[in-house]
């Protein structure tokens, strides 16, 4: 064999080898049929925790960087002015329960008695006056008197019979009790004054701002001693669990996957660990790949923009981390999720 022959020979295995190599390479790095990958970052939500009223800043009881609880107390206002009105509507619905009790019960015996007393007398008064008018007529008559006393005594008789009347009346009344329209009148005062109180008490209540979401405190952006009011936040809360990957998929694969499937997510700050989590939305509206996007398509390609959640218990994924995403296309049906399916 000659020395040109063996170059040949050497020459194309080596090119086998290489091209073997390549088909090799190339063969691993391929993702399987039945997975999609996908790459993004992580984003989280947000809450601007602010009163729901004006006032001024007592106290701040956590800092940059706490971890709250749900319903945990977080800031509180000065609460006197708000105490004040408290107190002044409770007043007035004491004061008007107290006159919607006295319609209810009606007259009381002893303004009954003393209408009949009144009414009594008024009687005997008007006896009296057409007594006296009597005998004015007759002494007039004989003109033993003037005849201006005569008309003293018919005045008096008129009068007497006024009051009759007004007694009678007056005794009627205190029998018969209250109007329903006054009651009526006097519960929607009632109601109308309770309502006052339930507001001043939601007022006073607000002046203690709680975290509306388990998270944590990213901005502490107020001090004590600042005012606050509802258009101004006192923090800033991320809510960190669950959060989720802010991924898009290729328009190529829109018809693999739903809503509710299963993922498994990595991250390179924690490469030995794998996070679970779901395929929670997906755009209906398709958009070019973002250059911030790095996948395996071309990224002139339409994309649509998804979100795929993720339990983060230990805290561990944070805003802006990057982490690659893969979702099994077989034996991977669509759960039904609920609305907060990690606990915190």
């Amino acid at each position: 064999m000659t020395v040109h022959k063996k170059r040949g020979i050497l020459l194309a295995i080596i090119v086998l080898v290489i091209a073997g190599g390549v088909i090799y390479w190339k063969t691993r790095s391929l993702p399987p049929s039945d997975q999609l990958t996908v790459y993004g970052n992580i984003d989280i939500r947000q809450i601007q925790a602010a009163f729901n009223d004006s006032g001024r800043l007592r106290d701040l009881r956590v800092q940059e960087g706490d971890r709250v609880s749900k319903g945990q107390l977080l800031a509180e206002m000065d609460p006197v002015r708000f105490q004040d009105v408290v107190d002044r509507d409770a007043a007035r619905v004491a004061a008007q329960e107290q006159v919607l009790a006295r319609l209810l019960a009606g007259s009381r015996p002893e303004e009954i008695a003393e209408a009949r007393a009144e009414t009594v007398a008024a009687e005997a008064s008007l006896s009296n006056a057409e007594i006296t008018w009597k005998r004015q007529q007759l002494l007039a008559a004989e003109q033993y008197v003037p005849r201006q006393n005569l008309d003293n005594a018919a005045a008096a008789l008129k009068r007497a019979r006024a009051n009759l009347d007004h007694a009678q009346q007056a005794l009627s009344l205190a029998v018969r009790g209250p109007r329903k329209q006054d009651i009526a009148a006097a519960r929607q005062q009632l109601q109308a004054d309770r309502a006052a109180l339930s507001l001043a008490q939601r007022e006073l209540a607000d002046t203690r701002l709680y975290a509306p979401d388990t998270g944590v405190v990213q901005d502490r952006i107020l001090e004590p001693g600042d005012m606050a009011s509802p258009q101004t936040p006192v923090f800033t809360l991320a809510l960190d669990n669950p959060v989720w990957v802010r991924a898009y998929l290729p328009e190529k694969a829109l018809g693999k996957v739903r809503l509710g499937m299963k993922a498994s997510i990595y991250s390179d700050s924690f490469p030995n660990k794998t996070f679970s989590g779901w395929v929670g939305f997906i755009s209906p509206t398709a958009e070019f790949t973002p250059k911030t996007v790095q996948t395996t398509e071309l990224r002139t390609e339409l994309v649509y923009r998804m979100r795929v959640y993720a339990c983060n218990p230990e805290h561990q994924l944070r805003l802006g981390m990057p982490v690659t995403v893969h979702i099994a296309l077989k034996d991977n049906p669509p759960q039904a999720l609920s609305a907060h399916p990690c606990e915190n």
